[in-house]
């Protein structure tokens, strides 16, 4: 039998961010006996209603800041009254207020972490957070993630777990590729090379836009870019400085709905991060979609892949590694054909939504009895 656990999270994200998240939930409910109520914003949120057909209940609720008394309070009443095993905090406005919340409630605070960086031993303000004596166990994204918070000064690494967020093929298997040449005005013998991110300093941006000007004149190419803000870096100069600077050599699209459609057109995706990221969406995303992929070797990246087997893996920060994996999935179209295939098995195989949950399962049966 389960426990009862209350999960305080913000589902007013896209459905492709929320959902390897709720589907942790919907399968600790229907498979390991769990009863689950999550606290968030039913107002422009995803996924509630797979949510609430697995048998969670939902609360319209969640805190508008990190320190209100209103925010601890709401959370300790739900407490009191809902007889829980576990507090479950998703982000910073509820891991703060709900860590106040549970200050003598006698069951078990658990936080999530999905970045690498930024909490520091010497940084009072993380104790307001994941370091608060309170806290009884964070769950990580990734290996990096954990490994970066263990490696704090006075911490206890016991209260680290690895617990990832799976996805489901089934959701990929649906998804009707975008014919980015028409929609896009894009010259028919281009590939495109898709780059989706928002725009923030971690996705190494900089370093994909001084390969842009570092290759070859006249290859068959159109970048993509999507996702916010992304037409706002430097790359917009990076490309007039390149070989690449005509409106049919690259397209800025901004957020898009149907990003996924056009993620499973794309000929090559392309991911530069440099830093932060605990296990990146955008990755598994392409890989469950058979694209051909590029990324960096940074912690949140380990296990995602074989180089040149399932994907193509490149130091972060490397120009010169960035220019050369283009360079060889330009030219070889056989490699291009295996690597597709090969990524969506090894990601099929190791990031599936149903592991996470025996993850998440076995991390609460963990805390529960220490």
């Amino acid at each position: 039998m389960g426990y009862s656990v209350l999960v305080v999270s913000d589902y007013r994200d896209s459905l492709n961010a929320v959902r390897p998240e709720g589907r942790l939930f919907v399968e600790l409910v229907r498979h390991h006996g769990y009863r689950i109520t999550l606290m968030t914003h039913r107002e422009g949120a995803n996924y509630l209603e797979e949510l609430e057909a697995a048998g969670i209940r939902i609360i319209d609720w969640h805190p508008g800041s990190k320190f209100g008394r209103a925010d601890r309070d709401r959370i300790r009443q739900e407490l009191d009254e809902g007889d829980y095993d576990i507090l479950h905090l998703f982000n910073n406005k509820a891991i703060a207020a709900g860590i106040r919340a549970a200050k003598g409630w006698a069951g078990k605070v658990v936080t999530y972490r999905g970045y690498t960086g930024n909490i520091h031993w010497w940084d009072p303000t993380a104790y307001t957070q994941h370091l608060h004596p309170r806290v009884d166990l964070i769950t990580c994204v990734s290996r990096a993630v954990k490994d970066s918070i263990d490696a704090q000064w006075f911490f206890d690494s016991s209260k680290t777990v690895v617990v990832g967020k799976g996805h489901d093929p089934a959701w990929y298997a649906a998804i009707e590729p975008t014919d980015l040449h028409a929609a896009f005005g894009i010259p028919a013998d281009r590939l495109v090379i898709m780059v989706l991110a928002n725009a923030r300093q971690m996705k190494g941006m900089e370093y994909l836009g001084t390969a842009i000007r570092r290759l070859p004149a006249e290859l068959p190419l159109h970048f993509l870019f999507v996702g916010r803000g992304l037409e706002d870096t430097e790359l917009p100069v990076d490309l007039a400085d390149s070989p690449y600077h005509e409106a049919e050599d690259f397209t800025f699209t901004g957020y898009r709905e149907d990003a996924l459609e056009l993620l499973a057109g794309a000929d090559i995706s392309l991911l530069p991060s440099v830093k932060g990221e605990g296990l990146s969406k955008v990755l598994l995303e392409s890989m469950f979609l058979g694209r051909p992929t590029i990324m960096t070797d940074i912690g949140g990246n380990k296990g995602l892949g074989i180089n040149g087997e399932t994907a193509l893996i490149v130091p972060a920060r490397d120009e010169d590694a960035l220019v050369n994996a283009i360079l060889r999935l330009v030219d070889d179209p056989a490699l291009r054909g295996r690597l597709g295939p090969a990524g969506a098995a090894f990601i099929t195989k190791h990031y599936r939504a149903e592991q996470s949950a025996r993850e998440l399962a076995a991390a609460y049966r963990r805390v529960m009895t220490r």
